[in-house]
């Protein structure tokens, strides 16, 4: 029994001894700590104005924007000169999102190749295959430089989509309002505070443009310029048309408006044929070689099996 209490009492000196210890380290790691904030707080208060203002800044501009700038002055040096006017088109005809601009583009698909390029090299190096890490790098920074190319392609291709959805309502809506006594801007106001989208938001735009000055022939051009979808152009063309010559716009609109309805048919008519005309390939091209794969090996152990009858 004597032993017993004897081993508790130690146990307890050494629990005892070890708390005292941590506390004092945590005491002292603390002060320390406190200390260091304080040196670092002084050291900022004596640096020089220039500097003292730099520190001030958010991070976003004392690091982040200049590194986007470096990575852009560096994408500058390797691309042609016309390829801001390119991106240019291409953020037109995705709607110019906010915050994206050739500058941003170029910066990301440099920043896509830097990053896709040290994946690439440094994963397949930890296996130690040489062969993979000149693929998959090459690969990667291919594919890292061609990423926001591919994202801005998808988001103008979706955008024109809608536009072509949304165009034959809208002109149904237009001829509604044309006949009913509203003059054409008037009528295209209402439609644009009427319906959403990106078609909704062109004329918005154009509007926008008739107000600060712009001919109705000019804002309806730069329309078409801002798009690729056809119908669109060809339904513009046919109102600058009947604007220059006198032609009545109602006339003009109800002419428009059943070539849109009678193209939606014709485009849902060629979607369902789809199936059709997938079926021929499906028949001579896929299910032989589905065919092949599932039953080749069983032919192959049948032939085996009775050859050696």
């Amino acid at each position: 029994m004597s032993n017993t209490l004897l081993w508790i009492g130690l146990a307890a000196i050494f629990v005892g001894v070890v708390v005292a210890i941590m506390s004092a380290a945590i005491g002292s790691g603390d002060r320390g700590g406190v200390a260091r904030s304080l040196a670092a707080v002084e050291a900022i208060r004596a640096a020089p104005d220039p500097m003292r203002r730099e520190l001030d800044k958010p991070f976003n501009d004392r690091v982040t924007r200049p590194f986007m700038a470096g990575l852009t002055r560096m994408g500058r040096r390797f691309t042609p000169s016309d390829q801001a006017a390119r991106t240019r088109r291409k953020l037109d005809l995705a709607g110019n999102p906010p915050g994206w601009d050739p500058d941003r583009i170029l910066a990301f698909k440099m920043l896509g190749l830097l990053a896709g390029g040290v994946v690439g090299v440094v994963v397949p190096l930890l296996f130690g295959n040489i062969l993979l890490m000149i693929l998959f790098g090459i690969g990667l920074a291919l594919l890292g430089f061609f990423t926001p190319n591919i994202v801005l392609y998808q988001t103008a291709y979706n955008r024109s989509q809608r536009i072509l959805k949304d165009l034959p309502d809208a002109l149904d809506l237009l001829v509604i309002s044309v006949e009913s006594g509203l003059g054409f801007d008037a009528a295209l106001s209402q439609v644009a505070r009427n319906t959403h989208g990106p078609l909704a938001e062109e004329f918005f735009r154009v509007l926008q443009e008739m107000q600060l000055g712009t001919s109705r022939g000019e804002a309806l051009r730069a329309l078409g310029d801002r798009t690729d979808v056809t119908d669109l152009r060809g339904f513009i063309s046919a109102m600058v048309q009947a604007d220059a010559f006198g032609i009545p716009v109602a006339n003009v609109l109800r002419i428009q408006a059943r070539e849109m309805r009678i193209r939606r048919s014709q485009r849902a008519e060629e979607a369902a044929q789809v199936p059709v005309k997938i079926l021929f390939p499906l028949i001579f091209c896929i299910l032989p070689v589905l065919f092949i794969a599932i039953l080749g090996p069983a032919v192959i152990q049948i032939v085996d099996a009775f050859s050696q009858v």
